[in-house]
């Protein structure tokens, strides 16, 4: 990629780039959440993922779409695609938006009933971007991939 690209451009300002091709786009309800799993798993030979990082996609992004379901206005979409050794896995939805930054930075007490699926993904993330922009929140997690 040449300096103008603004893939790159955007890399450098430490936003995430858009990706040149979307391996995976789903819409998802809260029935539709196991759908939404077996639908990566069926798409995870194009992803160019091993099993140790499938289990570890399916986890963020059920985690980011039950979030979606559950704050989000009840449905989302999920994107997947890969960019060389980074795996992306963006999950929007038309909710508020997240109030707190820092959501999901600390574990949360054992005798905390919620507040594990940020703190769950950011664990299994190598970095996560959260967007509150209209119409909603999108949240983009990056996974190492091998």
């Amino acid at each position: 990629m040449s300096s103008s690209d603004p893939r790159t451009a955007a890399s450098a300002r430490g936003e995430i780039p858009e990706p040149e091709e979307v391996t995976l786009d789903h819409a998802f309800d809260g029935d539709g959440l196991y759908g939404m799993r077996a639908t990566i798993s069926a798409h995870a030979d194009r992803l160019g993922i091993d099993d140790e990082q499938l289990q570890q996609l399916l986890i963020v992004a059920g985690e980011l779409a039950s979030n979606a379901v559950r704050h989000g206005g009840g449905r989302g979409r999920l994107r997947l695609w890969r960019d060389g050794a980074r795996l992306y896995c963006r999950v929007s939805d038309e909710g508020v938006g997240i109030s707190e930054p820092a959501s999901g930075t600390t574990q949360p007490a054992a005798t905390q009933i919620g507040g594990r699926g940020l703190w769950i993904v950011r664990s299994l993330s190598a970095e996560l971007f959260v967007s509150n922009d209209p119409p909603g929140t999108t949240v983009t997690a990056v996974i190492s991939a091998r």
